[in-house]
């Protein structure tokens, strides 16, 4: 079946996705319901999240959905299960998507770390310029103002050793 996907949410009660989307051969809009079951406060978003976008019988309709927004609607489902407000939920979703520039990546564990580089991966495409950009200029040369540059130690001290 195509379907363009256009809105994707969630219900807390009774737990559901909710998909709204356009079927592209009779051109209509039409709601499709996804039950959320076995979810609890201590479940893991991903894996619901990957369950669910894998499971056969939602899987043509989930195909342009992607995993991180269905993992972030299974975050909202969550913090609604521990009874946080929205405005909580959305502050920790936040913290937990950014990349805080002061923190020390040495003393995370794999699994945090490896979260932290796919969100900079992420961050990356997103800001990357490629050749079809309209504003794409190859070999970019910047002359910068020496009186702003200020001199380190280390560099000065290992020149003389050579």
């Amino acid at each position: 079946m195509m379907c363009t996907a256009k809105k994707c949410g969630i219900r807390f009660q009774p737990p559901a996705i909710i998909l709204i989307y356009e079927n592209e051969i009779k051109g209509k809009i039409r709601q499709r319901i996804m039950p959320v079951r076995n979810f609890s406060k201590f479940s893991d978003c991903t894996r619901a999240a990957e369950q669910l976008k894998n499971n056969p019988r939602h899987k043509s309709y989930l195909e342009q959905v992607s995993l991180k927004q269905l993992e972030k609607l299974f975050n909202f489902l969550r913090g609604h299960l521990w009874g946080q407000s929205l405005a909580e939920t959305m502050e920790q979703i936040r913290r937990e998507t950014t990349i805080d520039p002061e923190e020390d990546l040495n003393k995370l564990d794999d699994k945090e770390l490896a979260k932290r580089k796919s969100i900079m991966d992420e961050l990356f495409e997103k800001n990357q310029k490629k050749k079809d950009d309209p504003n794409f200029v190859y070999d970019i040369e910047i002359e910068f103002p020496q009186d702003e540059l200020q001199s380190c130690g280390w560099d000065t001290e290992s020149a003389d050793e050579f």
